[in-house]
């Protein structure tokens, strides 16, 4: 497998918690901040089983798709808050609560934040109604 863009990988890592339903996605582009990465990837989780589906299906997909696993995993326990590092790129998965308490977008509210384009889903048809 050929080694993936930071940017690429980040709007993958959104992409696939977007599949396992995570809500209020954010990419944050955090080159010009912080030397120790590149984008920050912030979704919320309604509950820590959700959250531990999205961190699953990251992780296997990743690593079957670009052979990467993250550098480090950090699961708070019942913080409500997990952290999967794959150095160029931070995935935080938060629960509802967690994400009100820590408030990372408010921390880096100096990143920017990149456009997403997320697949929408349909809005239901007047000809089955």
């Amino acid at each position: 497998m050929s080694p993936i863009a930071a940017d690429a990988l980040a709007r993958r890592l959104v992409a696939l918690a977007d599949s396992k339903k995570a809500e209020d996605p954010m990419l944050l582009d955090m080159r010009e901040l912080v030397a120790y990465t590149d984008f920050l990837v912030i979704v919320t989780a309604r509950n820590e089983r959700q959250a531990k589906a999205i961190v699953d299906e990251v992780r296997v997909v990743v690593k079957a798709e670009s052979s990467l696993l993250p550098g480090g995993i950090d699961s708070g326990g019942d913080a409500g808050w997990t952290i999967l590092d794959y150095l160029d790129v931070v995935l935080h998965v938060f629960t509802p609560e967690a994400r009100d308490r820590y408030q990372l977008e408010d921390l880096w509210r100096d990143a920017p934040r990149l456009e997403l384009e997320l697949d929408q889903p349909e809005a239901p048809s007047a000809a089955t109604g």
